[in-house]
Parts: structure tokens; sequence; C-alpha cells
């Protein structure tokens, strides 16, 4: 379900961030499905339980799971979490387009540098195909 990659530079609790929302995003875990408990997770990761905690609770505060007090946690409304990462991600290309055009980068390269990345994007050549493919 979840694997730690020991030689990721990112601390534990931010990989197991991702790939929690990677699941929730894709479909693989559903609406109010009941999350692994904090304490089974850790026995499972063989890792401290605060590392859960503090991973499930950047997951609630992101949107992606929600917790009742003395019965666990359970996955968000998937299209809540869904727009908080393309928040998140807009943000991180704001930035991006920024640091571009103060390079010298015209409004006008910047499409086609965007469709450069998208073609060249690891995720879609594993996916094989996407939905509104470029052509």
């Amino acid at each position: 379900m979840i694997l730690i990659d020991h030689k990721d530079r990112r601390p534990i609790y931010e990989q197991i961030i991702e790939r929690f929302q990677q699941m929730i995003l894709c479909g693989a875990m559903q609406p109010n499905a009941s999350m692994p408990s904090v304490r089974s997770l850790a026995m499972e990761l063989s890792l401290n339980p605060n590392t859960i905690q503090r991973a499930y609770q950047e997951l609630e505060r992101a949107g992606y799971i929600y917790t009742i007090k003395g019965k666990g946690s359970f996955v968000s409304d998937t299209a809540a979490a869904a727009a908080h990462k393309r928040q998140e991600i807009q943000r991180e290309m704001q930035v991006t387009v920024d640091k571009a055009l103060l390079s010298g980068i015209t409004a006008e390269e910047l499409p086609e540098i965007l469709t450069a990345c998208i073609q060249n994007s690891s995720v879609l050549i594993n996916r094989g195909s996407m939905k509104g493919e470029l052509t």
C-alpha cells in the first residue's frame, strides 16, 4: 500500500502524504473509507507513530482526510482534495511563470514550453495516454 523510499531526501512523513494524496486523487481510496490507524500503519511500516500522525495532520489540514474523535480518520470527498491540489499546483506554476518571464522568456514562448513539458512528462509516458491528449 505505502512504500517508503529511504534514498529519497524528503522527510518520510512527506512521502506518506504524497502516497495517500495519489491514492485519494486517483480514486484508489474512496470517500469516507477508513484510513489505517496511526498505530497499525506505524507498525506496518516500522516507523514512529509520530511520523504517521504528522502525515495525517497535514492530510487533514489539506482536506484529504477528516478525523472523527474516537472513530479514526477517513477519506474526504475527492473534489475538495482535488481543488486544493489544483490551487497548490497553480501557485507553483505562477512562481515558475514569474521566473521564466524575469529570465527573458516571452509570454508567447510559455505555451510552447508547457506543451513540451507535457509531452515529455514521465507520468504520461507511464500511463500511455491522457484525456484531452495533445496532438
